[in-house]
């Protein structure tokens, strides 16, 4: 009897931590910053301006022409405040030829700050933006570009996991639909990209909670399915594409409405893993 009593209470416990880790996860709120340099003369207001959104991950784009201090000061002040900094990077030049000779320089650079770094001023992830699609070869040769763009990904993974860091990458919302079939086996590169990764951010650039919802389903789905985690990336900025890719057009008001009906509906998922904003310049101008 006591043994039984001991083996429900470990379950009920284990049922708990997952529930209560699986809420924690969901409440994730990211955002890229792309331009380093704002850090130098403004450095407390986009602290303050992060802290005020709830913000509490960073994706921040590497600027090796920036001094290393300035990265430190961010990182370590940003801390204090709760908020996480990945090292953002990356380009579709990447998936050329020679392209992995940026990405090189990337962990080339980040080894040497986070040596060069305490632990409070250390970045707590990698953050790839690739984007393969907008590369010539996307078009001409798309099934040797996604191998490269896997190799890239298995390359920076690797790199990562050397640094004792995690590595995430953005994902169109598309590319569930785009297959392989090459040496890594066959599949959707969505479904491949999250199962090889630590972390995935879906641009699901859309303006209404309904459509978010719909497009991100698969990528949620396969996120459960390999014990991942997504989160849902919307976009501030002005888009030549049409008025139902940003909430420019809406505002931030009813921006965050929608937002929360994303959340509600997808937070008690284990493949969900929260919300980010692209991106910080737009989102300071954004109407409210």
């Amino acid at each position: 009897m006591r043994k039984m009593i001991v083996a429900l209470v470990v379950l009920f416990v284990s049922m708990f931590s997952h529930e209560m880790h699986a809420a924690a996860g969901a409440n994730e709120k990211a955002t890229w910053l792309w331009n380093p340099w704002i850090l130098v003369n403004d450095e407390a207001n986009t602290i303050d301006f992060l802290y005020n959104k709830q913000i509490n991950k960073v994706y921040l784009q590497i600027d090796r022409d920036l001094p290393t201090k300035v990265y430190q000061s961010f990182i370590e002040k940003s801390s204090v405040k709760g908020i996480k900094v990945y090292a953002l990077d990356g380009a579709p030049a990447w998936v050329a030829p020679k392209g992995s000779t940026e990405q090189n320089k990337l962990f080339t650079w980040l080894t040497n700050y986070q040596k060069r770094s305490t632990s409070s001023q250390k970045f707590s992830g990698v953050h790839l933006d690739v984007e393969p699609y907008l590369y010539t070869s996307w078009t001409t040769n798309r099934a040797t570009t996604i191998k490269r763009y896997q190799d890239l990904l298995i390359k920076a993974q690797k790199s990562s996991t050397q640094l004792s860091l995690p590595l995430e990458a953005d994902l169109p919302f598309w590319f569930d639909e785009i297959t392989y079939k090459n040496t890594y086996g066959k599949g959707t590169l969505a479904e491949w990209v999250i199962s090889k990764t630590s972390g995935v951010t879906i641009m699901a650039y859309r303006d209404s909670a309904k459509s978010v919802i719909e497009i991100v389903r698969n990528e949620v789905a396969f996120a459960q399915k390999h014990k991942k985690s997504v989160v849902v990336g919307v976009e501030t900025g002005f888009s030549s594409e049409g008025n139902y890719v940003s909430f420019f057009e809406e505002g931030e008001a009813f921006m965050n409405q929608e937002l929360l009906t994303i959340k509600n509906h997808y937070g008690s998922s284990s493949g969900f893993r929260g919300i980010a904003i692209h991106h910080v310049g737009s989102w300071m101008e954004m109407k409210q």
